[in-house]
């Protein structure tokens, strides 16, 4: 089986994918809209993708192109610790300090901002499509004093000398990243996790007061525990949500589907994006 996960190579992406399937054949795309046209197109039989981060909050393409394009079943969930390092050519090891610029993905740069407040200010950063492609840019500038922040796989990857390690602001940072198939395939074997989720997509019924209250009054009259609740734009006018529910529970043959049918004589309209097993990876 091929697995496909936003490249290039080491990013976190491909940490949490070679953690989980050992032995899979891999397949890297330069995009995430990319990772999931290719299970569309059978080109491999699972993506993974990032949903959300502690700092960062969710991604954005990620949660509008599975609920709008794509429309893949989540089959799984794994989150992996994030660590961020500063690195550079090793021709600019001992003159790191005085970077003139900096790359990496727009999260880990925020997640990193009182490192470089402290000792790039002044500096530009520039945000580029993952910290591997950062670390990518620095392997291929020897002749300038560039930086990049990444992993330490990419410092590998890449042969880069890290100069600070664990540069980012929390130590408690982790990245949530779904797995996507058509298939019907049982990840628990994979993952070995016996802690289940379930996401709910909520249309709201329009112009009715008290909407939002009767949908989580839904949930909390059957004890259903709640571990997140997002909405996202519909795209079809200003004011227009739907809602991206998460519960901490497997999906049932009496609660869930009980509060669903609720929810749905209430005039809202309810999509089941998935019921899978959420695991944690701890990389050392």
């Amino acid at each position: 089986m091929k697995v496909g996960y936003l490249g290039p190579k080491a990013t976190f992406t491909e940490l949490a994918v070679k953690k989980v399937f050992k032995g899979f054949e891999y397949e890297l795309y330069q995009t995430i809209p990319e990772c999931m046209d290719a299970v569309l197109a059978h080109d491999v039989e699972l993506a993974v993708v990032p949903l959300e981060n502690t700092l960062e909050g969710s991604v954005n393409i990620t949660l509008d192109y599975l609920t709008q394009v794509a429309e893949l079943p989540i089959m799984g969930e794994i989150t992996i610790p994030i660590k961020q390092h500063l690195m550079v050519h090793p021709r600019n090891a001992k003159r790191w300090e005085d970077a003139e610029k900096i790359y990496s993905h727009s999260h880990a740069i925020a997640q990193c901002h009182k490192f470089l407040h402290n000792h790039y200010k002044g500096v530009p950063y520039e945000s580029v499509s993952s910290t591997a492609a950062a670390a990518l840019l620095v392997k291929e500038a020897p002749d300038s004093n560039v930086a990049a922040i990444a992993n330490e796989l990419a410092a590998e990857e890449y042969g880069l000398t890290i100069v600070q390690r664990s540069i980012h602001d929390f130590d408690h940072n982790h990245t949530r990243f779904v797995v996507l198939t058509e298939k019907n395939m049982d990840f628990q074997d994979m993952s070995g996790s016996s802690h289940y989720k379930t996401t709910l997509m909520v249309t709201l019924p329009s112009d009715q007061a008290g909407a939002l209250h009767q949908v989580l009054s839904a949930f909390a009259w059957r004890k259903i525990n709640l571990s997140k609740i997002e909405s996202r734009p519909m795209k079809t006018g200003i004011g227009n949500y739907f809602f991206i529910i998460d519960l901490e529970m497997k999906l049932d043959e009496v609660l869930i589907p009980g509060a669903i049918a609720e929810l749905e004589a209430l005039g809202c309209g309810v999509k089941l994006l998935g019921s899978y097993p959420a695991m944690m990876v701890d990389l050392e």
